[in-house]
C-alpha cells in the first residue's frame, strides 16, 4: 500500500504544500499534471504505474485485440514486437556529426516546419502479476485547428502487420482505412496553455534544454538522460518538429551522457534510421534518428533482466514509439 500511496502522491496536481492549494486557480505544473491525469499516457509509461494499474489495462487491451484480430473466439494476442537489431557492420555516426547535418537541413528547399500535433504509432506492454504480459499496438494522431481545439483519433493496429498504419491523413483529417479498430475519437476545446509541451519548443539548445526541464517536472537541477529521453517522447506526442528545433534537438541530445551511437537500424515503419542507446540497471533506451536530417523517428525500450513474476524476459520490448510526419 505505501507504494500505491506514494504515487498518488507524486501525481497529484495541486499538493497540500502548494501555493495555490485551497484558495486560487492551479499554477501551471499544476495545470499540466491534471491534464496528463485526465488525457494522457505519463511520459515514458513507466512501469511501475503500468504494473499498479494493470488490472483494468490488461482486461481492456485483451478485449481490443481481440476485436482487432475478428471476433471473440480469436485468443487475445501479445503483439509484442521484437528488439530492433543494429545493421552487422553499420558505421555508427557520433550525435554531433549528426547534429551538423541536421543544421544543414534548415536553408535546404522544403524543410519541414514546426506544426503542433502529432501522428504516432506506439506499443506498450502491461504487466501483472495473474495475467500474461499484453502488448496494445495503436495509432495515434492529433491535429490541432485555428480556434486552439484539437482532435485526437487513436486506432488499434493490427498484430499481425506490426508497423503497417491503419490512419490516413490527407488534407489535414484523419481518415480511417478497413482494418482499424477505433479506440477512442474525440474533440477537444480550445486550449491556450503557455506552460511545456503545450508552448512551442524554442530553437535554441539552452533555452530548449529549459523547456525540457520545465515540461519533465522534475524538482532537481538538471535531466538525467532517461528523463531527457522521457521528456523529447513527451515533446514529440505534442509536436511534429520541424528542421530547425530537430536540429536543436539533435544538439541537445549529442550532449547527453551515457547515449552513444552503435549503427544503422531499420524502424517499425521500414525507415532507415542511425540508433543511439543508453544502457540502464533493468533496461536498454534506443533512439532512432534520420541520418540526414537528424528528426527522431522512434524510441524503444527493452527490457535487459527478466522478471518472472510478470511472465517477461530479457530481451521483451518493453514500450516502442515510432513518430510521423
Amino acid at each position: 500500500m505505501a507504494d500505491e500511496l506514494e504515487l498518488l502522491r507524486r501525481a497529484n496536481p495541486a499538493p497540500s504544500d502548494g501555493p495555490h492549494y485551497g484558495d486560487g486557480p492551479l499554477d501551471h505544473h499544476a495545470e499540466r499534471r491534471l491534464n496528463q491525469l485526465l488525457h494522457e499516457r505519463p511520459p515514458g509509461r513507466r512501469r511501475t504505474r503500468l504494473v499498479w494499474s494493470l488490472a483494468a489495462t490488461a482486461v481492456v487491451a485483451a478485449t481490443v485485440l481481440t476485436l482487432t484480430l475478428g471476433g471473440p473466439s480469436t485468443a487475445p494476442a501479445v503483439a509484442a514486437p521484437r528488439a530492433l537489431v543494429v545493421q552487422a557492420g553499420s558505421t555508427p555516426v557520433p550525435l554531433d556529426q549528426l547534429a551538423g547535418r541536421a543544421q544543414q537541413q534548415i536553408a535546404a528547399d522544403g524543410a519541414p516546419k514546426l506544426r503542433k500535433g502529432t501522428h504516432v504509432q506506439s506499443w506498450s506492454m502491461g504487466m501483472s502479476e495473474d495475467k500474461p504480459p499484453v502488448t496494445l499496438p495503436e495509432e495515434r494522431i492529433v491535429r490541432w485547428k485555428a480556434d486552439g481545439s484539437h482532435t485526437e483519433l487513436v486506432v488499434a493496429t493490427d498484430p499481425r502487420h506490426p508497423g503497417r498504419p491503419v490512419l490516413r491523413d490527407e488534407g489535414g483529417d484523419p481518415h480511417l482505412v478497413e482494418d482499424g479498430h477505433v479506440i477512442s475519437s474525440q474533440t477537444y476545446p480550445p486550449s491556450w496553455s503557455d506552460a511545456p509541451p503545450e508552448s512551442p519548443p524554442p530553437a535554441d539548445p539552452a533555452r530548449l534544454r529549459a523547456y525540457l526541464q520545465e515540461a519533465a517536472y522534475t524538482h532537481h537541477t538538471g535531466l538525467t538522460t532517461p528523463e531527457l529521453l522521457d521528456v523529447v517522447a513527451e515533446l514529440l506526442d505534442h509536436w511534429t518538429l520541424g528542421a530547425r528545433e530537430s536540429a536543436t534537438l539533435a544538439r541537445l541530445l549529442a550532449d547527453a551522457e551515457g547515449l552513444r551511437p552503435v549503427g544503422q537500424v531499420t524502424d517499425r515503419l521500414g525507415r532507415r534510421g542511425q540508433a543511439y542507446v543508453y544502457d540502464a540497471p533493468g533496461n536498454r533506451r534506443m533512439l532512432i534518428m534520420d541520418p540526414s536530417t537528424g528528426a527522431v523517428l522512434g524510441l524503444e525500450t527493452v527490457l535487459t533482466k527478466a522478471e518472472p513474476e510478470y511472465g517477461v524476459r530479457a530481451g521483451d520490448v518493453e514500450s516502442y514509439s515510432a513518430w510521423m510526419r
